[in-house]
């Protein structure tokens, strides 16, 4: 749930090749994608770009970030929420800031669905992972926004 006080909030969609990121304000309750973050070596939190993560939240200076939390579709835990959950603790303790967990089941599907639909009529050019996974963190956003 978002607070009373207005706040710049960043999304991130954790994924293990790529993160997601989206920037929103809880005044307006929307979120836009940004560009995604990708990741080196194996994947995962230990192979986050720490200083490109540094440099957008100097660039946004958000007040609190919101991470997407994986879970399987009965709701149970799956192999990739305890990386989110890593991520976001990193997250906490590298800046400070709030950091608050989302479910963040079908966002991606949500996301790949729209981009596509925007594709075909004509509005959007050409979809990639990406951009699916930014738009997946603006979901992501406007969910904890609600």
């Amino acid at each position: 749930m978002s607070p009373a006080t207005p706040e710049i909030v960043i999304g991130l969609d954790f994924g293990l090749r790529r993160i997601g990121l989206a920037i929103g304000d809880s005044l307006t309750r929307t979120a836009r994608p940004l560009t995604a973050l990708t990741l080196t070596g194996r994947g995962g939190p230990d192979s986050t770009d720490w200083q490109r993560v540094s440099a957008l939240i100097k660039q946004h200076a958000p007040n609190r970030l919101v991470v997407g939390c994986p879970y399987n579709v009965d709701g149970s835990e799956q192999a990739l929420t305890g990386k989110a959950r890593r991520f976001a603790q990193q997250l906490s303790e590298r800046y400070t800031l709030p950091v608050e967990l989302v479910d963040e089941r079908y966002s991606s599907l949500e996301a790949e669905t729209a981009l596509r639909e925007r594709r075909q009529s004509g509005q959007r050019g050409r979809v990639d992972r990406g951009s699916i996974d930014s738009a997946a963190a603006a979901i992501i956003l406007e969910r904890w926004f609600s």
